[in-house]
């Protein structure tokens, strides 16, 4: 797909602006959003449209498994001339993150690349020491080419190198969906404001409340772990949609049916959540026994006693709108 002026990454608003250069992410981006309503169209009797999408969704999986790679990684655009941004043999922005987990999310990647990519985001992005995931590195600083008003940044600050809370938080729920759950959720521990300030330094380091969300924070001295831009929705929305759905695998399917798939941290014994139906008064209490201590994988299920169905490795729970409260025992294994 064409960049134009900006894709997620709206710092990025020069890469395209000519009408030639390309986005690989927002290919993985589409290729996940036709997949998706492809079955709409089909169940809506559409077929045509269904057959177009499709046939997008494959030509689009093959360009973005081919000149979309890099070789380690996928590749995160192309400039207007041709230069691909976000490869190994670029001098700034070698690796971006929302490109490798969208091929994940996407389910474009194959699963040897879809490995790859993941252990390149966390050998290049994730600092532990700094507790912070970065955005993309090395940051905008020096190149010839101007990929936007991001290069207007302080390297580290923002988008440009820095922890981008909402993009980032997009690694973190692949790398749960990758069945990783002992990184997403020791990286989702991480990336909690509250880990920001368990001391006197850490709090005087990050500068910022430590009970709400930061767009940002800062990834490059003298500034490393200080916080921006507190109160971001966007990255609180992601942060909770990834611990309920992607960790504790909490879903819907069709409004009828709850669905659990959960990638909890292997050293958490237990986890619990309550979810209530709107419009009825139906509540369900949902206990996840990881006793064992593997994190994923269900070994059995319950509603209110009795076992309950497990299909393709996912609990599926009928939703009874009778304004009771429901038991649901799922046990890892």
């Amino acid at each position: 797909p064409l960049m134009g002026t900006g894709d997620w990454n709206d710092g990025m608003n020069r890469v395209g602006r000519e009408g030639r250069g390309e986005s690989v992410w927002m290919g993985f981006f589409i290729a996940d959003i036709l997949r998706r309503f492809a079955p709409v169209c089909d169940a809506r009797g559409d077929g045509a449209r269904a057959a177009t999408y499709r046939e997008r969704l494959a030509a689009l999986t093959e360009a973005l498994n081919g000149p979309g790679w890099d070789g380690e990684w996928y590749r995160r655009a192309y400039y207007d001339d041709g230069t691909p941004l976000g490869t190994a043999a670029g001098d700034e922005c070698r690796i971006d993150a929302i490109a490798q987990a969208w091929s994940v999310l996407s389910g474009v990647a194959p699963a040897d690349r879809a490995a790859s990519a993941l252990d390149a985001a966390e050998a290049h992005l994730v600092d532990e020491d700094a507790g912070i995931i970065r955005l993309l590195t090395p940051a905008f600083d020096r190149t010839p080419h101007d990929p936007g008003y991001i290069k207007g940044y302080v390297p580290g600050v923002r988008e440009n190198g820095g922890q981008y809370t909402h993009g980032v938080l997009w690694l973190v729920r692949a790398l749960a969906e990758a069945g990783r759950a002992d990184r997403a959720g020791r990286l989702l521990t991480m990336l909690s404001p509250v880990s920001r300030s368990r001391t006197e330094a850490d709090a005087e380091r990050y500068k910022t409340e430590p009970y709400v969300v930061a767009a940002d924070v800062y990834g490059e001295p003298p500034h490393v772990g200080r916080g921006g831009w507190t109160w971001y929705t966007g990255s609180a929305g992601w942060m909770w949609r990834t611990l309920v759905e992607s960790v504790l695998g909490l879903g819907l399917d069709g409004g009828e049916t709850l669905t659990l798939a959960p990638c909890v941290p292997p050293e958490w014994p237990r986890a619990s959540l309550t979810y209530r139906l709107p419009g009825c008064g139906s509540v369900y209490d949902i206990e996840i026994d990881n006793a064992v201590g593997v994190g994923a994988g269900i070994a059995r299920a319950t509603l209110d006693g009795a076992p309950v169905a497990v299909v393709a490795g996912v609990v599926r729970v009928p939703l009874a709108r009778d304004g009771g409260r429901h038991r649901v025992v799922v046990g890892l294994g």
